[in-house]
């Protein structure tokens, strides 16, 4: 059944995945949580996806979190909504759910990612934005601390200074800034941002899913492991990885010299 508040299309491949309520920079409601995880169950269950591209409708990517849902509203001599069940019932599944898909990640970030929306491109495996892109934590400013796994991310991307600065200050962080400190992948020239997003989105459908996957894994893992630890996990992963067929035929396309052709397998 089509979506009201997202937009799926798999072409070669690909999956795009574009938030699409424009009039409200695509800022997330409880329907498009319900959505985006049927979507996404979607792409897990599609054996010919082998890349997901998530990006917004419009002129923003993700304002975060719609404060005039039904579900938050204030209302005089009511308690206030409990925005700890909000985060575990919808943006906890959700980055879960990105961090675990079978196949990788790109956030192609076209427009202002702030609060919640900035914390999700950041679930994602690389994050390419448009020079005229922004990221904004923008908690604070409603008395609120980075959600989303904001807190998680920020310090091992950018370090402890910076994440903080961005925080308790929430400044706007231009894309190009964002690229420079390591917060995301690239900044691209506005002109160029579509060409570029759908040459990466094709280099990873034809890439070893598989390898790409366990490197995400092995990477998150990193920070709670020792050195021993990693490496006892590497070495399972090159013993699961070195009996796959992908394997097989990336050492058959080297020793041959041509191009490898990778199933994801």
């Amino acid at each position: 059944m089509p979506f009201e508040n997202l937009l799926l299309d798999v072409q070669g491949g690909v999956a795009r995945l574009t938030l699409n309520r424009p009039d409200k920079m695509n800022s997330f409601n409880a329907a498009m949580h319900a959505e985006l995880r049927e979507a996404l169950d979607q792409v897990q269950g599609d054996k010919a996806v082998r890349v997901l591209v998530l990006t917004g409708a419009g002129r923003g990517f993700c304002a975060g979190q719609d404060l005039s849902d039904e579900q938050l509203k204030l209302v005089p001599g009511v308690p206030p909504p409990d925005m700890g069940d909000v985060v575990e019932r919808n943006y906890k599944p959700l980055i879960l759910r990105l961090q675990n898909l079978r196949v990788p990640t790109i956030a192609a970030v076209n427009g202002i990612a702030a609060g919640a929306g900035a914390s999700l491109a950041l679930a994602c495996d690389l994050v390419i934005a448009s020079k005229s892109a922004s990221f904004l934590q923008s908690f604070s400013k409603v008395g609120l601390i980075p959600d989303t796994g904001g807190t998680w991310f920020l310090p091992q991307r950018v370090g402890m200074a910076r994440a903080m600065g961005l925080a308790l200050l929430a400044d706007k962080l231009p894309a190009e800034k964002a690229a420079d400190w390591g917060l995301i992948w690239e900044a691209v020239d506005d002109g160029e941002f579509t060409a570029r997003v759908d040459a990466l989105a094709s280099q990873l459908s034809i890439a070893p899913t598989k390898a790409l996957v366990r490197t995400r894994q092995a990477m998150h893992a990193a920070p709670g492991h020792t050195l021993e630890q990693q490496l006892s996990m590497e070495a399972g992963f090159m013993r699961e990885l070195g009996w796959s067929a992908d394997f097989t035929e990336g050492v058959a396309a080297f020793s041959a010299r041509r191009i490898p052709n990778f199933k994801g397998e």
